[in-house]
């Protein structure tokens, strides 16, 4: 309900009667398009109480309003604009008139450029080729629910309502902390850990907390847009290594810390984004030297440890001995899906309260009643035996794609099988430019929404990221027709 305490101004010593300045002021909200017919009006009762006014004043002025086709008078409901009205735009009564909104901001701002590829309307498609996110539909529903419901239990909903802590709910700290050391060899404790809504806010924190403008940052070559975007909006110079099929390449960075003052290091050792390799353990021990001899800041991110189709993966690089100087950054949205944002930071016990407090300044709280259903999941196992569930099905539908990919798309693009993640990287041939494979593909039904590297992004690339963890059997084939058929459509 608009405040009508505010809006509407009663002159008492006006010659104007009381309930005439009422109907009056009423009728200029409606021609001002704040009251559009159909809004229901404040019960006279409520009305006299916020205005300090008889009630019998306010049925006179509804009465005016009624006699006057402004208002109607609906029986058992009260009173409401007429909708028999046009619908009221700011020139309908006062030509002069314009919203505050509707022209240009009267202040200067940076204005950031989109790092997303414009894709096309998902509306039009019926195959959506994603990042590589998960399958939330085969999410365990009714365990969510289940420790959701008992979360809302008074006695639960008190406690946690009352309580605060800036690292984020204490319940989900412990229950994560435990299964990080379990699944990923760490030996931490709850003052090392971090919790944030999604990956990418615990790597904005770390970093800002870090980077002073100017200062030189090491990233891939390719590597997160987003991270590097970020990077440069804190005013970061960035310098990038190159990648192959064994991850970053070390001897290249030795050359850089050797000739350059480097601030920090982000580095993607599993399932590299975007590329979708896993750094080698000979290149993980020689980036593990390099980190201690050069005193060197890293930001390790770990978007999808959890899911590895290899027996025996590799452990992170922060499960070393690295003198604390390695962020670990993870996240359970790449579990769990989407629409549950949720990661987490790993640091030192002192850097980590610095983060909470910048942290608190964006996202006071976090989101405290799932983080408590989902430290329910990973106490009663429930959150284990979906990720083993999990990763075997994405393995399937890994072999899936990239079988069907090498059948019917040798020709058109190279990859490499991962030995985990949700995407495959994607390099189409020269012959092939990937703006026109998309646009064709577009108008057979199938959108891009994932990271897409060409001439609009990064010119020495034609590649992109095609997740398959959310497509099923069917889709993964109808996907690779479509592509086939829009990389033919070119020799034509």
């Amino acid at each position: 309900m608009l405040p009508y305490k505010n809006l509407i101004l009663i002159d008492k010593k006006s010659s104007v009667a009381v309930y005439r300045q009422l109907a009056l002021q009423f009728i200029n909200l409606i021609q001002e398009g704040k009251l559009l017919p159909g809004t229901e009006l404040p019960s006279t009762r409520t009305l006299a109480n916020d205005l300090q006014l008889h009630r019998k004043t306010i049925m006179a002025a509804y009465n005016a309003l009624v006699t006057e086709d402004w208002v109607d008078n609906l029986p058992r409901k009260g009173y409401a604009v007429s909708p028999r009205l046009p619908v009221i735009k700011p020139r309908s009564y006062n030509t002069n008139r314009l919203s505050a909104y509707k022209g240009i901001s009267g202040f200067s701002y940076e204005k950031l450029e989109t790092v997303f590829y414009p894709s096309v309307s998902l509306a039009k498609s019926h195959i959506v080729v994603n990042d590589g996110f998960p399958d939330i539909s085969i999410l365990p529903t009714e365990a969510i629910l289940k420790e959701y419901r008992s979360v809302l239990e008074h006695a639960t909903l008190n406690r946690i309502g009352t309580e605060w802590n800036a690292e984020g709910s204490p319940d989900f700290r412990k229950s994560l902390c435990s299964f990080l050391n379990q699944t990923r060899g760490m030996d931490i404790g709850l003052e090392n850990l971090l919790t944030s809504r999604g990956a990418q806010m615990a790597i904005y924190v770390a970093a800002s907390l870090i980077i002073q403008p100017g200062d030189k940052v090491v990233v891939s070559d390719p590597s997160y847009i987003l991270a590097d975007t970020l990077f440069e909006q804190l005013g970061a110079q960035l310098i990038r290594v190159p990648m192959d099929e064994d991850g970053m390449c070390t001897e290249p960075l030795e050359e850089i810390l050797k000739n350059n003052d480097v601030r920090l290091l982000y580095v993607i050792p599993h399932h590299h984004h975007p590329t979708t390799v896993t750094l080698s353990a000979q290149r993980r021990n020689h980036l593990l030297q390099l980190i201690k001899a050069y005193d060197l800041a890293v930001i390790e991110d770990d978007y999808d440890y959890d899911f590895q189709f290899q027996y025996d993966p590799y452990l992170p690089l922060a499960s070393g001995d690295h003198g604390g100087k390695i962020i670990y950054i993870g996240s359970l949205t790449k579990v769990l899906g989407t629409p549950f944002r949720f990661g987490y930071m790993i640091a030192t016990r002192e850097f980590i309260q610095s983060a909470a407090k910048l942290r608190a300044l964006i996202d006071l709280r976090g989101e405290v009643l799932m983080e408590q259903t989902i430290a329910g999941l990973i106490n009663s196992g429930e959150l284990a035996r979906h990720i083993k569930k999990a990763n075997k099905l994405y393995a399937q539908r890994c072999d899936v794609l990239s079988d069907l990919i090498s059948d019917q798309l040798s020709d058109v693009v190279d990859f490499t099988k991962p030995t985990g993640g949700m995407a495959l990287w994607l390099r189409f041939k020269p012959a092939y430019p990937l703006s026109m494979i998309i646009k064709k593909a577009g108008t057979m039904g199938m959108a891009f929404t994932g990271s897409v590297y060409n001439e609009e992004i990064n010119g020495r690339l034609n590649a992109c990221r095609f997740g398959f963890a959310s497509l099923q059997e069917e889709e993964m084939k109808e996907a690779v027709r479509i592509l086939r058929k829009a990389a033919d459509s070119l020799g034509k």
